[in-house]
């Protein structure tokens, strides 16, 4: 594996040195003009794609040429005569801006560096409101939630705040699934994490997210990780010249109480910018459950609860070398502990001297450090860019825990546990990009993932071994994509080769030590097509995608360790498991309205070796249930989504997504196989209403519907909430009043069939007050420094 990644190392090196000599040079015949440039947002500074880029002659009116920028923001026109034109940028939601030039012998190429673009007020109601409102942005290859903060954007953690994010379903432990399947990536600032997905969620305050891409099929250059795709988490980090920043703080009132509050800050030159980000999230999470078993007469009564306590610091610094070369890092530090509490409740109703209990005590505390390094360099022409980077992560969790049995003689069951996690991810990427004139452009790079991960298992328990788990993970892959901007039509195409070996090693106390190892050597290909009928008014986008993704297995998945969950439930992983991998088509069509944008998509995956998860009867107690996880058949599903929003009035604006999937799965349960079409549908609404230029009220719902897998089936539920915010302090400071799940009706109930008969409830502390306050702040220098750094850019002929 380390062989395949030198050698593509080695080809990119050659490529750097022989594209920029031969590929790049000035081939442009004499009178024959050529325009290049970036487009950026004035406001965020940063690149926007697919903004129309049209050239009109001066003296016709006519348009000669143009094109749509890419998605770091950069056009090129070619084969222009000689003559004067007006250039023109329009996007929805912004100003358009024309400049005039002048192609004539001896300035055949014009470069016009950066073109700063503003939003249109007119559109968007103020520049302030862009910050007050969450918006929904469909590109070709991703969807991208801008976070406002709009009451579908409150609430203490990422968790809560997932829950409103179209095609996206969070259940009451943290679990969160893409397009009603769990087998998503989440990337936090483009990089895996350490932590599980219900635990980052549960981390993360919601108000130090910037934006949420929703990437279901990614291309070649992301990794092939995750089967419905990535979720791509963006931290705020602000690079506006001067002193710049964000408070914000909240209180969750219900059964328990919750709090929550955030800040980051940032300071610019000319050359340096250091940035901070600081969140923090405290307070208990009820849960209460209860099982009944119709064949069996007993009932399970579980009352948990969490007291979480988390610490996110995001730390670093900018230091732009030159116009073109910039060198940046920062660390993560995450802290989170959380004592927990468990108390489950066996009873007889027809014999009580049965009944017993058992009650489980858990101190988590766990650490996350990451520290990043990256160097971007941008060559002089016309956008070649080299960057590389290297991540760094270092995971220490420890969950000690105690088992008490109360009645039913099971004193004996009483025991203490203690699992210890260390985990090590080493990522370190080397990416190229190379524009080719005519709108063309070739990207290219290579990556080493190393993962080593130490986890050792102790109890006290007779009936169970301690352990010690390790296994090794290296990834070595390299990727190639080449695309091509036209007028009307545009295409990506790509591929990701890709060794992966994992090691592991088993002892267990008692039993022959095993050794697990499973080499594998794949191609991910990616293929993308754009058509834009009038790129001019970009009214219509139809976008076509087709990629193949990889799950792997995780730590709880393959770990061999038995643990022990509850008075009936233990789990065990498969370390014989193999990656299930999927193929996947999308086609989606975005229609831009004048006062909205309606967007529909479909989608078809082909899984093969699909994971699933399956119960068992404890062979020496048939009342016990083992879960663990196997491959089965190949399985296949599809969806259909629709989402929009439109401005109904002055005062009444509103969101709205529908999506539905089915999904057939076959396997075996409890010893049976059988076939299942499961449907799964969702419904989101958001309406806005402005009741004056300081106060806006909303109300949000959701309905989700009941969905079938091998061994039960989940009920329906649904909430609505209310809420109000009102800006203060000039507009700087935003007062937020949440109340949600107001008429209770947020449950996970459930009905079993395999490998018991069961049914269950749980509810949680879902109908709560939110009160929060954020208050912005900076020197009000920015946007002149930015604009005398622009000018002078301007002046030049190359840069960013």
């Amino acid at each position: 594996m380390k062989y395949i990644f030198t050698q593509l190392l080695l080809s990119l090196i050659f490529l750097l040195y022989y594209l920029p000599a031969n590929a790049q040079k000035d081939v442009t015949p004499s009178g024959i003009g050529v325009v290049t440039g970036v487009v950026t947002d004035k406001t965020l500074n940063e690149p926007i794609p697919y903004v129309t880029v049209a050239i009109k002659s001066v003296e016709s009116g006519e348009i000669v040429g143009g094109q749509i920028t890419d998605g770091k923001g950069r056009f090129t026109v070619e084969d222009l005569p000689q003559g004067d034109y007006a250039v023109e940028f329009q996007y929805i939601g912004y100003q358009k801006l024309s400049q005039t030039i002048t192609i004539a012998d001896g300035s055949e190429r014009v470069n016009l560096s950066d073109i700063y673009l503003s939003e249109d007020v007119t559109l968007l109601d103020g520049v302030e409101v862009v910050a007050e409102r969450s918006t929904i942005e469909q590109r070709v290859d991703r969807k991208v939630i801008n976070i406002g903060k709009d009451l579908s954007t409150t609430g203490p953690t990422a968790a809560d705040l997932m829950v409103n994010i179209p095609s996206v379903n969070v259940d009451q432990d943290g679990g969160i699934s893409l397009r009603g399947n769990e087998n998503v990536r989440i990337l936090v600032d483009g990089k895996p994490t350490n932590l599980s997905a219900s635990q980052l969620l549960q981390q993360i305050p919601s108000a130090s997210i910037k934006k949420i891409e929703l990437i279901t099929n990614p291309s070649a250059k992301f990794i092939p990780d995750g089967m419905s795709g990535i979720i791509n988490i963006v931290l705020h980090k602000n690079t506006n010249l001067g002193l710049n920043g964000n408070t914000s703080t909240g209180f969750t009132i219900g059964q328990e109480y919750r709090f929550s509050g955030s800040g980051d800050i940032n300071y610019r030159t000319e050359k340096v910018n250091v940035f901070a980000n600081y969140g923090n999230n405290h307070g208990q999470n009820p849960i209460y459950g209860r099982i009944t078993r119709p064949g069996d007469p007993s009932n399970e009564v579980w009352t948990f609860m969490d007291d979480p306590t988390s610490h996110l610091v995001k730390t670093g610094v900018d230091y732009f070398v030159s116009d073109r070369t910039v060198l940046s890092a920062y660390t993560v530090q995450n802290k989170f502990d959380n004592l927990a509490s468990r108390f489950t409740i066996i009873q007889f109703p027809e014999d009580e001297s049965a009944n017993f209990s058992q009650q489980y005590v858990s101190d988590v505390s766990n650490r996350t450090s990451t520290y990043n390094f990256d160097i971007k360099h941008q060559f002089s022409g016309e956008g070649r860019q080299i960057e590389f980077e290297m991540d760094y992560s270092v995971y220490e969790g420890d969950d000690a825990a105690t088992f008490r049995f109360e009645e039913a003689n099971v004193a004996s069951g009483n025991a203490e546990e203690l699992i210890h996690i260390n985990r090590k991810n080493t990522t370190i990427n080397l990416d190229y990009t190379h524009p080719i004139t005519g709108g063309k452009k070739l990207e290219l790079g290579a990556e080493a993932r190393v993962q080593r991960t130490d986890n050792s298992y102790l109890t006290t328990n007779p009936g169970i071994n301690s352990a010690q788990y390790d296994f090794d993970r290296d990834i070595y892959s390299g990727y190639l994509s080449y695309s091509h901007n036209m007028s009307k039509w545009s295409y990506q195409i790509g591929a990701r080769l890709e060794g992966f070996d994992m090691i592991g090693f088993l002892e267990e106390s008692g039993e022959p030590n095993q050794r697990f190892d499973s080499p594998i050597f794949s191609i991910y290909p990616s293929a993308f097509l754009s058509y834009v009928p009038d790129p001019e008014k970009q009214r219509d986008a139809f976008n076509l995608s087709v990629s193949r993704r990889v799950d792997r297995p995780n730590l709880d998945q393959i770990n061999p360790i038995r643990v022990w969950s509850s008075p009936r439930i233990t789990n065990i992983g498969n370390p014989a498991l193999i990656p299930q991998f999927t193929n996947s088509v999308e086609f989606n069509y975005t229609r831009q309205l004048k006062e909205g944008s309606v967007t529909t998509g479909i989608f078809f995956r082909k899984i093969y070796d699909e994971i699933t998860r399956f119960g068992f009867n404890d062979p020496e107690n048939p009342e016990n249930i083992f879960f663990s996880y196997n491959n089965y058949q190949d399985n296949s599903s599809y969806g259909f989504e629709l989402s929009g929003n439109y401005k109904l009035t002055s005062f009444w604006s509103f969101t709205s997504s529908f999506d539905i999937y089915s999904q057939k799965q076959r396997g075996v349960a409890q010893d049976e196989f059988r076939e299942v079409q499961n449907v799964l549908y969702n419904f989101r609404m958001n309406h806005s209403l402005k009741a004056s230029k300081k106060l806006t009220f909303q109300v949000v719902s959701l309905y989700r519907g009941a969905y079938t897998n091998l061994q039960y089936r989940r009920l329906a539920f649904h909430f609505i909430n209310i809420g109000g915010r009102y800006t203060v302090l000039k507009g700087n400071g935003t007062v937020s009043v949440n109340f949600n799940d107001i008429f209770k009706t947020q449950q996970n109930s459930f009905v079993g069939e395999r490998p018991v008969v069961q049914e269950g409830v749980f509810d949680w502390d879902s109908r709560t007050l939110f009160v929060g306050y954020s208050h912005r702040f900076g020197t009000g220098k920015g946007q002149s420094l930015k604009r005398k750094k622009r000018d002078k850019n301007e002046t030049r002929s190359g840069g960013f």
